[in-house]
């Protein structure tokens, strides 16, 4: 049994995790440029860990031709796993800024944007790939 997908969702929930650990500050004036930058840092690994964990999760339900963030959202928007197609889209676009631009204000944009959407829609993520992982134990169990 593949459970690719289980061992890199442990490593997002990981990942996600650190990212509370910003995010769920009161607010963004609170933190330092050094913090602020440690928030995008962890948003850049914690989205690819959630991409990726849809990609092999979708390659584990049969869809072998699933490759990169866009297919592998397309699929997981279709299939349920993620909601609101505009917010990972908006979320994806603020990854690729962050790697490819930078300047204070798409900064602060971009964490702003992080603490208001993108780490509530990875929550959910969680939340979604938690009832999956509950499934396939029970479904493990049920085949004996």
């Amino acid at each position: 049994m593949d459970i690719r997908w289980q061992q890199r969702f442990d490593n997002y929930k990981k990942a996600l995790n650190k990212l509370a650990e910003v995010a769920d500050k009161p607010t963004l004036d609170e933190l330092s440029d050094l913090e602020k930058e440690g928030l995008i840092q962890r948003f850049e690994y914690t989205f690819e860990l959630a991409w990726k964990t849809l990609q092999d999760l979708l390659k584990d339900k049969g869809y072998l031709d699933i490759a990169g963030p866009n297919a592998s959202l397309t699929q997981a928007l279709t299939d349920g796993y993620i909601t609101d197609a505009d917010g990972w889209r908006k979320m994806k676009k603020s990854r690729e800024l962050t790697s490819h631009v930078y300047d204070e204000e798409t900064a602060n944009n971009i964490a702003n944007d992080i603490v208001e959407i993108y780490y509530h829609l990875l929550a959910a993520l969680a939340v979604r790939l938690e009832k999956e992982t509950d499934n396939a134990q029970s479904n493990l169990f049920n085949n004996d």
